[in-house]
Parts: structure tokens; sequence; C-alpha cells
């Protein structure tokens, strides 16, 4: 072969190599920083017009209206004049960064064989060069809960930062929940058969006992010697010691009602339902025992035939007026995650405020993962984790992100897409 071609080939995949390249991580701030003249949305509710926002090494420690914020001469000046600063954006329950590409196995690292893995840990797992994370920053989601997927128990969760050279340094709290996919009762009618009813799961009782098992070994064990070591039964301690959270999935009302009623029974309190279309049926018993609720996909179709067309876009809403804690996020397809904030806008648009709305995918989401001591508000001590926007960020004709910190760092919002688009622009506009 002519030495011509194999140097253009290889020259070739160079090029296509470094385009494929994720932006380098921000550097650690070094001066102190202050974005001034800005609306400040707070992430619990409230609005700061024309206020200042102070960090140092990564944590805020300033807040409030500018006239009443004296900037020192040596802090770094933002002029954020007409623009709007919110808390970094929150996507609970995802396999963010565990998946690069659907539909090739080898990039799919989000699932373990077997029913019953609680040890299987997303954390050590998370690919923090994921080509998928600048396409999130891009649209102010900086912190993610990276989150194993598959089987009955389908392992324990970490909470990791968008930006970083490896899965320790992304790590912002590690193993917060154990995760529970709550066998259906009943399964929906095969309309291909020409069925009408639902049918009864006929393995329900057995899938549920796997479950039970777990957490009755659990218990046995710790009070035990330990020995030899479980890996499976060390890692529900946390549950079995009320220290770590069960993230329970189920979306049938009467799923959610056995589902955590059995869990209760167990002793496990600190529960939080994922998926929850049924969720406002049985409002009261997640009132009761505390119970938040992260919903799937809020563009979708409504789950039963009586309901409003409109019914999952007022269902965040709803269950807010009922004192249910809610967060959204995205179930499915990877890609569509990235529009978080647009799905909290639909709600604005059906019912909630804007702020209560913005709440859903800062704060609340925070809580729900147990770190609103360290972000999800733009608060005196905690992360400098924000966003710098022109325009609202809920509304996708107005929103554009303009820069983007996590712990004080200012990380790249350039993607692929972006690369690429500054590419062919300047080719065509010549």
């Amino acid at each position: 072969m002519n030495l011509k071609y194999i140097y253009s080939a290889v020259l070739s995949m160079m090029i296509l190599s470094v385009l494929g390249q994720s932006p380098k991580p921000g550097d650690a701030q070094e001066k102190p920083m202050a974005i001034t003249n800005v609306t400040i949305h707070i992430g619990n509710g409230t609005v700061v017009n024309n206020g200042t926002v102070v960090f140092e090494k990564g944590m805020i420690t300033q807040v409030g209206e500018s006239a009443q914020i004296n900037v020192a001469e040596m802090v770094t000046t933002i002029d954020g004049t007409g623009k709007h600063i919110y808390p970094g954006l929150i996507m609970p329950a995802t396999r963010l960064g565990l998946e690069e590409v659907g539909a090739v196995r080898a990039t799919r690292d989000y699932q373990e064989v077997g029913a019953i893995t609680p040890h299987v840990r997303s954390q050590i797992a998370y690919n923090a060069d994921s080509e998928i994370l600048p396409t999130y920053r891009f649209n102010g989601i900086l912190t993610a809960q990276v989150t194993p997927s598959g089987g009955f128990v389908t392992g324990t969760s970490s909470v990791m930062s968008l930006d970083a050279w490896n899965w320790e340094d992304a790590t912002l709290k590690v193993d917060d929940a154990i995760h529970v996919n709550w066998p259906e009762k009943s399964y929906g009618p095969r309309w291909w058969m020409g069925e009408t009813a639902r049918r009864p799961n006929e393995n329900y009782d057995k899938q549920v006992a796997m479950i039970l098992d777990l957490f009755d070994q659990a218990v046995a064990y710790h009070k035990s010697e330990k020995s030899p070591i479980n890996l499976k039964l060390e890692a529900v301690k946390g549950v079995i010691e009320g220290t770590q959270k069960v993230f329970l999935y189920a979306d049938n009302a009467a799923t959610i009602v056995d589902g955590v009623t059995q869990m209760l029974e167990k002793d496990i309190v600190n529960l939080v339902l994922v998926g929850g279309e049924d969720a406002y049926y049985v409002r009261a018993l997640l009132v009761d025992n505390n119970i938040p609720v992260i919903l799937d996909n809020i563009h979708r179709a409504p789950a039963r035939e009586d309901e409003p067309i409109d019914w999952p876009y007022r269902l965040p809403t709803m269950l807010q007026e009922a004192g249910v804690k809610v967060t959204l996020r995205h179930a499915g397809m990877l890609a569509r995650g990235r529009n978080l904030p647009f799905y909290a806008g639909t709600v604005a648009a059906y019912g909630m405020s804007e702020e209560d709305a913005v709440k859903m995918i800062t704060l609340n989401a925070a809580e729900v993962l147990g770190v609103d001591d360290m972000i999800g508000s733009i608060e005196t001590g905690k992360h400098a984790t924000l966003i710098i926007c022109t325009g609202n960020i809920l509304d996708m004709r107005s929103s554009m992100i303009e820069r983007a910190f996590i712990q004080g760092r200012d990380v790249s919002i350039e993607g692929k897409q972006q690369v690429l688009y500054e590419r062919f622009k300047a080719k065509y506009s010549k």
C-alpha cells in the first residue's frame, strides 16, 4: 500500500480523536470572584434583583443586594447586568457516566448479572470522560446521582459532579442510596392478543420475598460476627442503620402502596419513590410517611384513559399542593435528559410558579439526595456550583447558559456539537 494513503488514514484518525475529546476539567479557583448586578434565583423559591454573589476557594461567601455588598478590589468581577444566576441543576437517578452509546453493549456499564445486586457500586464505574457530560452542562445540569439499573435490587448510587479528571475527583457523596425495582402486582393488557384487562403477576410473591429476604438477612448479618464477609449484606449496612436511603421504583398505585407498606414494616423508613405515575392517588400515604417523589418523563401521555391529556404536566403541581416534595428526572434515552430544565418549564406552564419549578430541580433534588448542605441553592457556606444564564432557564427559546462553575471552578460548557457548529460555521460563512 502507498505510504501516502497510510499517512492520510493515520492523520484522519488523529483529527477525529481530537474532535472527540471531552473538554479539560476546570482549574481550581485561585482568586475570589464576584458576580454583580445580576438577578439571583436562590433556589429556595426566592429571587434577589440586582444582586451580587461572591465566592472564594470554591465556597459562596456573600449573597445579597449589590448595594449591601462591598466588593474588594482584589476580587475578579463579572458584570451580570441583564443576566440571571441559578444554582447548578441536579439530575437524580440517571445512568449518566455509565452509558455512552446505548446501541453498543461495550459502552453500557450500568448493569450486572443477577436480580439482587446491592453491592454493585456506580461510583467506581463512572466515566468522567464521557462525551455526554458536556451536553448536560450546556443546559445547566452540573450534578447527577449516577445509578445502576437492572434486576430488583440494582445496586448503590453515588452523587457526582459533572466535571472532573476521574471518578475520585467527581464524587460528591459516596454510596448515598440503594435502588429497588418493586415488582408489578399486575401487567397491562396485551392489546395484540385482544386483552382488555390487566393480568396478575403470578411470580409477584416470590419476587417480593427475594427483596425482603435481603433486608432480613442484612439485619441478622450485622448482628453477627460477620464471618465470612458477605459483600451483598455489607452493602445494605447503611439502610439498616438509617444512614442510607432506599429509592423505590414503582408506578401503579397498588404497587406503590404494597411496596411502601412492606418496606415500612421492615423498619426501612428512609424512602424515596421514583417513577410515581399514580403518586397522586396515594398522596396521603406519601405525606404521612414523608416520602418524596422523583417523577419520570413529564413529556408523556397520561397513564390512564380517564386522565386529562395534560395530567403529566400538572402532576408535580398537584403533588406539591398536597404536601409531597417533588423533583424530576428523565428515564430512557440518555441524551434526552439534557432537557431537564425544559421539563420543569412545562410544569411551570401548567400551574406551578417559575421559582418553585426551579426549586424542583435544584434544592428539592439536593434534599432528596442528601446533599443540600453543599449544593442546591445559592447561600453562604455552600459550594459555588452555579450557572450564569441569559434569559429564562426554563424556556427553551430564550435560555442560554454563558458560564458554569462547579465548586468555584470555571468549567467548559462546550460539547462536541458546539465544537462542530463553530467549525462548520466558520467554513460556510466565508
